[in-house]
């Protein structure tokens, strides 16, 4: 009884929640080294190809639970700009979808001495959504208990700006700016058309000296959704020890909804490492709501690789 009434939570949740943003889950992949899934402004920042893979199994020990998997890739093109790849596929009980995102970024130096830079970044991202129909039967439906399959696609945009100071970072972005098609009524016609989304992302880099091989990096993630108007908060810690050029890290991840800062959806710890130039992060989210009864936690794991390394001779892609 309990696995069949979460898995019509899951549906339902589903349906009211992805239906109207049509993006890729978010929760701990951008502090694994990978801020590129975060904003098409970081792309071409770095003197790699950069590959990250990544798996997301949320609310483990629950029955058809969510399930990400995600491709992320970037490169410098020329000595100032950037471009990058974002693909991904998500399954949620009887819901699925699948994306790319295409990004362009072009990074401006406002201060070549006191490294002073302006990002720009703009994407082209395709959602597919649908509901899996052919085991569907938790309601008694009409034509012989089974609905067809439905199914919707997005087209869409994002924008970003970041600025750089030294070790301070500041980004602004939006994502899917064009509404959802108001003939579109795949799923309820009450669902909202607003598939925006905005997100600031702030940190800095703080070491205590220039030989110091200890860095702490406090950061900070905001976002508000504009179809329902709700708004949540990651607060953020990273400790990074050096070895050369190689490193390891661990943090805390704090997220919450901005009008329950006491009440946070999770606390994840996180580690990881940089070899060699490969990359592996690990992050176990505590969750700490009534889905604790269900459920183990989330695991995130995010593997990467830097490939083709080519000095820029422009800092603004350092």
């Amino acid at each position: 009884m309990h696995n069949r009434f979460l898995t019509l939570l899951f549906l339902l949740g589903a349906i009211t929640l992805k239906g109207q943003e049509l993006n890729s889950p978010q929760l701990s992949q951008y502090l694994a080294d990978n801020p590129f899934v975060l904003s098409p402004t970081y792309a071409g920042i770095g003197d790699h190809v950069k590959i990250r893979v990544n798996g997301l199994a949320q609310w483990v020990g629950i029955k058809d639970a969510p399930r990400t998997q995600s491709l992320a890739a970037d490169m410098r093109l020329g000595e100032k700009s950037g471009i990058g790849m974002f693909l991904y596929n998500d399954s949620n009980g009887y819901t699925k979808q699948q994306g790319a995102r295409v990004s362009f970024a072009h990074h401006l130096t406002l201060d070549r001495y006191d490294d002073e830079f302006l990002s720009l970044g703009i994407s082209y991202n395709y959602n597919q959504f649908r509901i899996d129909t052919n085991e569907f039967d938790l309601i008694n439906f009409p034509e012989n208990g089974q609905l067809n399959n439905r199914q919707t696609t997005n087209h869409n945009f994002d924008l970003g700006v970041m600025y750089r100071y030294d070790k301070f970072y500041f980004s602004a972005n939006a994502s899917n700016l064009l509404n959802k098609d108001p003939q579109d009524l795949t799923f309820d016609i009450d669902e909202p058309n607003e598939l925006r989304n905005y997100y600031v992302y702030t940190g800095y880099r703080y070491t205590k000296s220039k030989n110091s091989r200890l860095e702490i990096e406090p950061s900070v993630l905001f976002k508000v959704f504009e179809s329902d108007g709700r708004s949540e908060t990651d607060l953020n810690v990273k400790f990074r020890w050096y070895d050369f050029e190689d490193y390891y890290y661990a943090g805390l991840n704090y997220r919450f909804l901005n009008d329950q800062i006491g009440k946070p959806l999770y606390v994840a710890p996180f580690v990881g490492l940089k070899k060699n130039n490969f990359y592996f992060g690990y992050s176990y989210q505590i969750i700490l709501n009534e889905i604790l009864g269900y459920s183990t936690g989330t695991h995130v794991v995010t593997l990467g690789v830097d490939l083709f390394q080519g000095i820029s001779n422009c800092r603004c892609t350092y």
